[in-house]
């Protein structure tokens, strides 16, 4: 997914599409307005100014969404996001408590007070405040991954 304007790819207005409609029917809200068509949805969601963030569901989940704020924060681009296990966002030794929060969310369906530490392609670290973390589930209600979102984090002196 190249180019300047992923929201147009029809691969990620569908997956914005399920996971807005997924957010939406466990917390009971919407994470962004939803006036307007799927590719609308899909370019506000992408520019909006919170992070949003998903991975599928291999075994070892890749990364398969990012908004423009994910992206900078991560320092990475839409290729490399693509072939990036997810759980190469957090470092070796806060991937066991990674787990956990994605094995809770797993079986609540979203959890909405996580607080925990995430690195970047660059090594920067950075502590995450209050964010949620939903299951992601298609039109058929067959689940195609997780989601995150936060709009709070501070960055965190080098380990």
């Amino acid at each position: 997914m190249a180019g300047s304007k992923p929201w147009l790819q029809n691969e990620w207005i569908q997956h914005s599409q399920h996971m807005l409609d997924s957010y939406h029917c466990l917390l009971g809200h919407h994470l962004i307005e939803r006036a307007g068509g799927p590719a609308e949805q899909a370019e506000r969601l992408f520019n909006s100014t919170f992070v949003v963030v998903s991975h599928g569901t291999q075994p070892d989940p890749l990364l398969n969404y990012a908004n423009a704020v994910a992206l900078r924060l991560w320092n990475i681009s839409i290729p490399t996001l693509l072939e990036t296990p997810s759980r190469m966002t957090a470092e070796t030794m806060h991937r066991d408590e990674r787990a956990k929060l994605l094995a809770r969310t797993t079986r609540d369906g979203y959890v909405d007070d996580y607080r925990g530490v995430r690195i970047t392609t660059d090594g920067q670290r950075f502590l995450i405040d209050r964010a949620t973390v939903w299951n992601v589930s298609d039109h058929m209600g067959a689940c195609v991954g997780q989601a995150a979102t936060f709009n709070r984090w501070t960055n965190l002196e080098p380990a």
